[in-house]
């Protein structure tokens, strides 16, 4: 009906032209809404308000002669001048439920058009590390996601729905070793678990089923699992005055860092069984977990096979004189973009930073043909959209 509204105003536009009234190049940017108090009408426009300087008098003086100069609209019971100039209209009773009987007959199809039928757009969303299940703050990422997807794709977009998976990198080998240590424990071993691993219990279902598969072919003296380890973090009795763990030595980093070197030795192509269950399985479960919610994905999206778009991206903002080098790191100069601080993407170990991932995955999204690309992160992620942007 808005449109046949609009219609009839375009139509008392030209019609003022024609009279001299409003300059023959005036450009209409003026509003048609929904009323929101329905004593107002159904549709109101402010196209007097917009066109009285152009016109050379007042809005309430404009809407008359526009009122005067609109043509007949069938399903428009009457329209009148409010306030300072508004020109509000009023539809038929029966118009107002006309609607109804268009849904019925549309069905499913209702509402959806081809505004954006040239568009392929890519929505990334949930992504949530494979280390544990999800929780409800994943849920409201699962539930936005998926809406902005199904409604872009009622627009006529081509839509890509797809989960961006860690499963590479440190969390991953920490959740690996975790299962692993799960493992030697249920086969017998004795040792103090890493405050810094994954604690749950499914850690443990993932290394029994491992267990059930292959046996104690996997079991390491853990003596030599520990050997050289720096000392994990020792905490004092009592918490400090604002309530925190006070550290009296080690580090938990640093200890299970070392627990993962030594993993990755001792079992060489074994660690990738126990890397490899514990993705698995977390994966399945979440993906049950989404596909009960109504979320489904059209890509997984594996940050494991960036290794050489890493080194592409990388290169290509060498060559383009965005990064440089200090204290032994390589750095990507994302303050002349707006970014509050540049951000390493090597570290002088010779490691990539995560940065340097998400950097390779937007680098792989633009070159998949994309015209838009949409990410769609947690609260906890905000600290990353400047330097992405940049």
């Amino acid at each position: 009906m808005n449109t046949a509204i609009q219609a009839a105003l375009d139509h008392a536009v030209q019609t003022l032209q024609a009279q001299n009234v409003l300059p023959s190049d005036w450009n209409n940017t003026s509003n048609l809404t929904r009323t929101k108090d329905r004593n107002h009408g159904d549709f109101a426009s402010n196209i007097a308000m917009i066109a009285s300087k152009a016109a050379g008098m007042k809005p309430r003086d404009l809407a008359e002669k526009i009122l005067a100069a609109l043509p007949e609209v069938a399903d428009i019971s009457k329209a009148e001048i409010a306030g300072p100039g508004f020109i509000n209209f009023f539809l038929n009773a029966d118009q107002r439920f006309a609607v109804l009987d268009q849904i019925q007959a549309q069905q499913a199809t209702y509402g959806r058009t081809q505004a954006n039928a040239e568009k392929r757009v890519q929505v990334e969303f949930v992504s949530a590390n494979p280390t544990s299940s999800l929780h409800v703050g994943h849920g409201r990422g699962a539930a936005y996601g998926m809406t902005v997807a199904n409604l872009l794709e009622a627009t006529g977009a081509k839509v890509d729905r797809e989960y961006y998976v860690n499963d590479a990198g440190r969390q991953m080998d920490i959740l690996a070793t975790s299962t692993y240590l799960r493992y030697l424990e249920l086969t017998g071993q004795e040792l103090v678990f890493p405050k810094n691993a994954y604690q749950g219990d499914y850690v443990k279902e993932i290394a029994q089923s491992i267990i059930d598969k292959d046996g104690d072919i996997y079991v390491r003296p853990v003596a030599d699992v520990y050997k050289d380890v720096p000392e994990d973090v020792q905490y004092a009795a009592e918490p400090d005055a604002e309530g925190n763990k006070v550290v009296v030595s080690g580090d938990k980093e640093k200890h299970i860092d070392g627990l993962i070197f030594n993993s990755q030795t001792l079992l060489n192509e074994g660690y990738r069984v126990f890397h490899q269950a514990a993705l698995k399985a977390i994966l399945d479960d979440i993906k049950d977990d989404l596909g009960e919610f109504g979320v489904t994905f059209n890509q997984w999206f594996s940050e494991a096979t960036l290794t050489e778009k890493i080194d592409e991206a990388l290169q290509t903002l060498d060559q383009r004189g965005f990064l440089y080098e200090k204290d032994g790191n390589i750095w990507f100069k994302s303050t002349e973009f707006g970014d509050e601080k540049d951000r390493v993407v090597k570290r002088r170990n010779g490691q990539t930073t995560y940065f340097a991932s998400d950097i390779a995955y937007h680098l792989n999204k633009l070159q998949r043909g994309y015209t838009d690309i949409i990410d769609i992160w947690g609260s906890d992620h905000h600290g990353y959209i400047a330097r992405v942007k940049a």
